[in-house]
Order: C-alpha cells, then sequence, then structure tokens
C-alpha cells in the first residue's frame, strides 16, 4: 500500500481542495497489547482497512458525500467522485477538477477559475503537512451492530496522528471517521458511498461552462 498524503484543515483556514478525500479513509485502526489473541485481532483490522481502503482509492474509483466538524470550531461539507489520477470536488464555496496533470479551482462567489499545477503546494497547501503511513500504526477492531469500529494508536515516536477511528459498514465501507492530530478533533460523517460505476465525464473540467469567467493561470508559480 502506497504512501498516504492528506490534508487536515485547521480552524480558520480554507479548506484543500480535494486532498480532504484522502483524510476520509486513513482512520481505521488501534493498538495491540501482548498475547496471540490481541495479534490476531491487530491482523484482521489490517485486513479490513486494506479492504476499505481498496474500495475508496481502487482502480474502478469512488464517490461520497462528508461533513467535516473540527472541534466544533470549523465546520464544511461536500462531495467528492475520484478514480485513478482524477478527481472532482465540490463544496459550497468551490468547484475542483484535478486531472492529475492540472488542477482546475472554480470560485463561484468570485466567478473565476484558478488553474495549477496539480503537484502544486499552492493548490493543495494543507496536503504537506501531515503524512499517513498505515505502517506506523497499531490496529484493533471491535464488531458493532450496525458494522465495524475500527481504532489506531501511533506507534512511539510518530509524528502527525495520534489516534484515529473508524466505523465500517459490514461490507467495510466507511461510515464515520475520527481522527486526532496534535490537540485537536477531526470528526468526519460519511453519507452516499459509492465504489465503482463512475461517470468518468464528471471528472471532466467543462470549459465552456466557464467560458466568460475570469481565469487566473498560476501554473508557474
Amino acid at each position: 500500500m502506497k504512501r498516504l498524503e492528506f490534508s487536515v484543515p485547521l480552524p480558520g483556514e480554507g479548506l484543500g481542495v480535494g486532498p480532504v478525500f484522502r483524510l476520509l479513509v486513513l482512520l481505521l485502526l488501534f493498538s495491540l497489547s501482548a498475547g496471540a489473541q490481541e495479534n490476531a485481532n491487530s491482523r484482521q483490522a489490517r485486513q479490513m482497512f486494506d479492504r476499505a481502503y481498496e474500495k475508496v482509492f481502487g482502480p474502478q474509483g469512488s464517490s461520497l458525500s462528508y461533513k467535516v466538524n473540527i472541534i466544533g470550531i470549523y465546520k464544511t461539507e461536500g462531495t467528492i467522485w475520484m478514480k485513478g489520477k482524477q478527481s472532482k470536488f465540490v463544496d459550497s464555496k468551490l468547484i475542483a477538477w484535478n486531472d492529475g496533470v492540472t488542477a482546475y479551482v472554480v470560485d463561484k462567489r468570485k466567478r473565476q477559475v484558478e488553474i495549477h499545477s496539480s503537484k502544486s503546494e499552492k493548490y493543495d497547501k494543507h496536503s504537506k503537512k501531515f503524512t499517513f503511513n498505515p505502517d506506523d500504526f497499531n490496529y484493533h477492531v471491535d464488531k458493532e451492530k450496525s458494522g465495524y469500529k475500527l481504532t489506531l494508536k501511533a506507534k512511539p515516536g510518530k509524528k502527525g496522528i495520534k489516534e484515529a477511528y473508524a466505523w465500517l459498514s459490514n461490507n467495510y465501507e466507511p461510515q464515520r471517521l475520527r481522527i486526532k492530530v496534535a490537540f485537536f478533533w477531526t470528526t468526519v460523517q460519511i453519507n452516499n458511498f459509492h465504489s465503482g460505476n463512475i461517470d468518468e465525464r464528471i471528472l471532466l473540467f467543462p470549459r465552456q461552462q466557464y467560458a466568460g469567467w475570469k481565469t487566473v493561470d498560476r501554473r508557474r508559480e
């Protein structure tokens, strides 16, 4: 499994475009104690994590709606579609398309389109703040009525995410996430999750639709 870089918007900051999605599946884990039974539980939890990861980030693509709440101060919600290197992200302020090379960010209030390199930090200014490596955590799973609760705690000396929880359905689809970074908690409620059957036309920037809008090309910045 590849190393994940993702963004967690901080209170008072704008939302990293698109990468909020990368936050959505990283929370599926917990710590082990010694003993064969706990080790078996940890292996099972990691397997569930891998299955959930595949449903979201696999080649079939996925889509979902989400609501983010950071310690009750910063709240936002939106929808994202993702397949391969392509993605589309929508919230109340922005719409963004990313084809893996070029990112188009539409500011609905300003009637403005910004064009960025997909790898630009100006486009994804939060993505370098935290890095998620599945091997940096210990895992645990508990069975609940509606599915499974996966918990993680960071191994000693690891930076970034310290603790995280993920609630999965019985078929391993993400439903709710809770993650602790530094001293604050972020909660993500996930709805309308679909794995596969992504209409790739949704992922294409509709250039003609914004032909009359102001365009700012920031690819060389």
